[in-house]
This record gives C-alpha cells, sequence and structure tokens, in this order.
C-alpha cells in the first residue's frame, strides 16, 4: 500500500477480497457512488466510518489510510542524506522548515527522531546569530527529552541521553550534564568492562565470525575514544606544554600505527587541530604549522572522492559492515560543502593570529578554499 494513498488502498483490499464496489457499499451504508468516489480519489470517507472500513478488511485504520509512522532503516538514510543536502544548498531556514516537516510526520518514529537531533546538532552553527543557533540546540534538547520520555528502546535512549548532554554543554548547562552522565559514565561499573564478556561468550558458543565482528568494533571505538580524550587532555593541560607534548607523541603513533587519519580522518583533523592551538599558545610556530597541515590533510582526505563514505581496511576489514548497519548507513553525517565551509572557518581561530601575515599559513586556507570549490 502507498503511504497516505486511502483511495488506491480502498481498490487494492476491494480486489483482494474479491467484492464490488456496491457490496462495500451495503456493508458500510453508503452508496456505491460514495465508493467510487473514494477510489477515484474525488471524496474521503466519513471518519467515523474509518474502524468499520478497517474491521471489515481486518487491516488496521494506519494500514487502511496508508500510514506508516515508522520509518525502514533505508528510508532514513535517504530522508538524512536529502536533508544534509538541503542544508548544504538552501538557505538555513528553509532547510530547518524541510526537517521539521518531516519531524512533525514521523514524531513517533524514535530512531528517525535521534537521526534528525544528530542533523541538527551537525548543522546549527549555519543559523544566523548565537541567539538562533541557541533556539536550535533548545529544540534539539526538546526533541530528544521527547524520544527518552516515550521510546521504549533502551539503546536508543541511552544514545539519545549522550547526545542531549552534549547539547546541553553547549546550552551551558554544565551542571545538568555532570548530573546526567556522571552516574552512566563511571569507570567503575561493570557495564564498561564488558566487552571481554561478550567476547568469550561467543566464542565458546563457537560463534567465530560473531567474536570476530565485535571486537574489531570494540578496538575501533576504543582508539576513536582514546584520540578523542587526549584532544580533551591537552585541552585541560594547555598550559603545560611537556603533557601536551608527550600526549601528542603518543597518539601520532597510535594515528600512525592505526592508519587513523584514512579511517577516521575526523578525529584526527579535530586532534591535530587542537595540538596546532596548544603550539601556538606556547609560540612554537613550526610545530603549530606543521599540526595545521596534518589537519589540512585530514579534511582534505575526508573530502577527497568517496572519502566521505565512512569504512574500514585490510586490518579492521569488518568495519564497513558494521557502518552499513547504521541507521545513516555508512555516510558521514555531513555534506561536503558543509565540512568545508566549517574547516575553513576554524583556521581563523584568534590563537593563529600571529601566522595572518604567514604565507604557509594562508596557502593552507587557499588549499581548502580551491580544492573542494563548489
Amino acid at each position: 500500500m502507498n503511504p497516505l494513498n486511502f483511495s488506491d488502498n480502498i481498490i487494492h483490499l476491494r480486489h483482494k477480497k474479491k467484492i464490488t464496489q456496491e457490496q462495500l457499499a451495503d456493508f458500510v451504508g453508503v452508496t456505491k457512488a460514495s465508493v467510487s468516489k473514494w477510489e477515484t480519489k474525488q471524496s474521503l470517507p466519513d471518519i467515523l466510518l474509518l474502524p468499520k472500513l478497517a474491521t471489515y478488511f481486518d487491516v488496521t485504520v494506519d494500514e487502511l489510510l496508508g500510514y506508516e509512522p515508522q520509518l525502514s532503516k533505508e528510508q532514513i538514510q535517504k530522508i538524512y542524506r536529502d536533508l544534509a543536502a538541503a542544508f548544504a544548498e538552501l538557505p538555513f531556514e528553509e532547510a530547518m522548515e524541510k526537517s521539521r516537516d518531516y519531524v512533525k510526520k514521523y514524531y513517533s518514529c524514535y530512531s528517525f527522531l535521534f537521526q534528525v537531533c544528530s542533523l541538527w546538532l551537525n548543522h546549527f552553527r549555519l543559523a544566523e546569530g548565537r541567539g538562533r543557533q541557541a533556539e536550535i540546540l533548545t529544540a534539539i534538547s526538546d526533541l530528544c527529552r521527547h524520544i527518552i520520555t516515550d521510546c521504549n528502546d533502551m539503546g536508543l535512549c541511552e544514545d539519545t541521553v549522550i547526545l542531549k548532554a552534549s547539547v546541553d554543554l553547549q546550552l551551558g548547562k554544565a551542571e545538568e550534564v555532570i548530573e546526567t552522565l556522571e552516574e552512566i559514565l563511571n569507570p567503575y561499573r561493570l557495564s564498561t568492562q564488558s566487552d571481554g564478556v561478550l567476547i568469550r561468550a561467543y566464542m565458546l558458543q563457537g560463534k567465530q565470525g560473531e567474536a570476530d565482528r565485535f571486537t574489531q568494533m570494540s578496538m575501533f571505538l576504543h582508539l576513536m575514544n582514546l584520540a578523542a580524550s587526549a584532544t580533551q587532555y591537552i585541552i585541560i593541560h594547555s598550559d603545560d606544554l611537556s603533557i601536551c607534548e608527550d600526549t601528542i607523541w603518543r597518539i601520532e603513533n597510535i594515528i600512525k600505527t592505526y592508519h587513523l587519519e584514512h579511517l577516521h580522518p575526523n578525529v584526527v583533523a579535530g586532534f591535530c587541530y587542537q595540538a596546532a592551538i596548544v603550539y601556538s599558545m606556547h609560540n612554537e610556530k613550526k610545530k603549530a604549522l606543521n599540526m595545521l597541515k596534518r589537519y589540512t590533510d585530514a579534511v582534505d582526505y575526508l573530502l577527497t572522492g568517496e572519502n566521505l563514505t565512512l569504512h574500514g581496511d585490510d586490518y579492521f576489514n569488518q568495519i564497513s559492515g558494521w557502518y552499513e548497519q547504521l541507521d545513516i548507513g555508512s555516510d558521514a553525517p555531513s555534506d561536503k560543502r558543509v565540512i568545508r565551509e566549517g574547516a575553513i572557518q576554524v583556521l581563523n581561530h584568534p590563537a593563529f593570529a600571529l601566522f595572518e601575515e604567514n604565507d604557509e599559513y594562508q596557502n593552507l586556507k587557499h588549499i581548502l578554499k580551491r580544492k573542494h570549490k563548489v
């Protein structure tokens, strides 16, 4: 049945039941002409007749109307790609309105709403002015609260709690974030140490493939989390160059060993960017420029050809399949144009003011503008 296509659905159901328009009209208590008008899209039945029609055809009212409040993973992926493209191509408010229409239409499809929250979070900085950006963040937080309150999927609710905390932090609600996450992310909880238990259980059951896939995903995610946490660590210790350099050296070796600049260039870009800020703060110009070049290279790789698609490699050869199982598939969360513009903007950080007259620094900006011009 086609979504919200009552006329075609009635025709389909009537033919399936092998009855005439007149027989259906007699059962419902209307004229044959009324049924004919329903099927030719000239009119719709009275709302009170819908339960009677649904009962007669042994379907739900939603099925009768063709309304599908739940989207398939493939549908979510397509809508997400369309909306991400809209934020790249249309005025921000027009893209927001388009996405809001989908939210209203699928307000009980919580996996889709979660992706909309992620979409808005990835693009809210395109809104004009900090006040409007704060409004978008508040809207994300409210939508997250709707998911957490009404969704019965515990895993999705837990993910939404984390997403909401990220949004609330940007809204300056640090105390609320601490209260929410302090217990969930307690490193002493057994849930943070459960990966090995599941892997061993798979192996005891002879499920070598499942054990292999889960182990790869666990290793990969721990590597990503390590790089992300190290980025925060050098922010915390930005005044102490020795700690920062020790951290940078360690993470650089991990990036090189596991080829993270190709597996997840976004995480590497974030790390190199923060390292460049720290080096600039300590007037280590050569090291800062080197990190900015590494940042530009990561963004360049991310935006080149098919690399915008999340993928694995010869070592992490199960990761691509894992990405495909995500609701938005292996596509990156933002359109290339949005990523490119964001990359250019971050190079204007005040910490890099000392490079304004530096030709190498200006060239890095030109590379992003020229090589990825849309």
